[in-house]
């Protein structure tokens, strides 16, 4: 039974044929070391930046995001309207056109006063 021992796994794990490529990364790369970058004087371009990519102001990005969802709700609203109004004048109850025409009016100025709700963000 001691011939049955497991040897003990390695650190890393093999992925390449090449024997070369089969050795731990601080082998292949030794120039690479723990203190490598700011401090590294061959790097110059570090990247954009700390927090580049993440959201600076969630805040304002709900605000939009739901100011968007409105206003594109209100954009499906006026395209049905505007085919139930045209459907209705086509077929000659004018009356229903016309209150169909003040619907999308409305809807017009609602878009708009959304959009004049912060103008810091345009």
């Amino acid at each position: 039974m001691s011939g049955d021992r497991i040897p003990p796994r390695p650190d890393y794990r093999p992925g390449s044929v090449q024997p070369r490529l089969n050795r731990p990364v601080r082998e292949r790369y030794p120039q690479i070391r723990p203190t490598s970058g700011y401090g590294d004087p061959r790097i110059r371009h570090t990247g954009p930046g700390p927090g580049a990519g993440t959201e600076q102001e969630p805040e304002r990005s709900s605000k939009l995001n739901a100011r968007l969802f409105l206003a594109l709700a209100v954009v499906v609203g006026q395209l049905w309207a505007l085919t139930v109004t045209v459907n209705e004048w086509m077929e000659g109850n004018t009356g229903t056109a016309w209150w169909g025409a003040g619907f999308l009016v409305l809807s017009f100025l609602v878009v708009i006063g959304l959009w004049l709700l912060d103008p810091k963000d345009r």
